[in-house]
């Protein structure tokens, strides 16, 4: 398969992810712990593969920071997923997946702080115009106070989009250790984390409808999305990801317009554009992007 079919592909997939959580009955924790679970079980599996094709090459020495990055990644990865079903609980998916995508414009603020990157006035233009866009697109000319605004779900995608942001400025310090590796090492991580936290009675009521949506999201939205994410994104150009990137919220939105019938008003439409005129902005700033995982 081509790799800009594998990455589109991927991207298409994933854009999907919120409508099939819904049909999952789940909620997050419950529901993250089944993609870690799932996820683990599949990309094991190719790892496993791989790793006895390789077993007669030489392999570089892997440092012990880039295993505590690993787990530091992992545990900024989980908690992004649990804030990020944990929105479209309480707000539609439309609404979510556009604060969601704010995360590459996150990155890039964080970046001043962190590595001390200049932003320029034509960046603090877009800054402002996310902003905005946020603003719109999660009703606050629908509330009658900023505390109903934020209790509306905003919160939620938002804080998903900033673990988001964390885990791709983390990912970055990774340079030896496989995507694939990797992404086991942390989903694995989130199995250990995530099991006090289950509530198991969540599974007495599942119908058969429910399981079947709950495996699809885990073997399919998690397991072989990221095997086609990563073997797909290495051959790619900075630019083309950049552009089939937004396959998953175009994918989301459609969905939820269609199926779910949900129906934003202008303002909120306006909104949807702002933060996307926004991040446009941001891949073409973006550096490192090979260790960012996919939601």
């Amino acid at each position: 398969m081509y790799p800009k079919l594998k990455f589109a592909l991927s991207m298409a997939i994933f854009g999907s992810i919120g409508l099939f959580s819904i049909k999952t009955g789940l909620p997050s924790i419950e529901l993250v712990f089944v993609r870690c679970v799932c996820a683990s079980v599949l990309l094991g599996f190719i790892w496993g593969i791989h790793s006895l094709k390789a077993k007669n090459q030489i392999k570089a020495a892997i440092p012990r920071r880039e295993y505590i990055l690993a787990l530091l990644c992992g545990v900024f990865l989980i908690i992004n997923w649990v804030f990020f079903f944990r929105s479209f609980e309480v707000m539609p998916i439309t609404v979510a997946v556009s604060i969601y995508h704010l995360a590459p414009v996150i990155v890039l603020l964080l970046g001043t702080f962190i590595f001390k990157e200049k932003i320029t006035g034509l960046g603090l233009v877009f800054f402002f115009i996310c902003f905005l866009g946020t603003l719109l697109v999660g009703g606050i000319h629908q509330q009658s106070s900023i505390a109903d605004f934020l209790s509306n779900g905003v919160l939620w995608a938002f804080a998903a989009a900033l673990f988001y942001a964390l885990t791709s400025i983390t990912g970055k310090g990774i340079q030896t250790l496989s995507p694939l590796a990797t992404t086991v090492i942390q989903t694995t991580l989130g199995i250990i984390l995530l099991f006090p936290l289950v509530d198991w009675s969540n599974f007495l009521h599942l119908t058969f409808e429910n399981w079947f949506y709950i495996l699809i999201t885990g073997f399919i939205h998690t397991g072989f999305v990221f095997y086609l994410f990563f073997s797909g994104l290495r051959e790619l150009k900075a630019q083309t990801i950049a552009i089939l990137v937004f396959i998953d919220p175009i994918v989301a939105i459609l969905l939820d317009v269609l199926i779910l019938n949900y129906r934003p008003d202008m303002l909120q439409l306006a909104g949807i554009l702002l933060v996307f005129a926004g991040i446009s902005y941001s891949p073409r700033k973006a550096k490192n992007i090979e260790k960012v995982a996919v939601g």
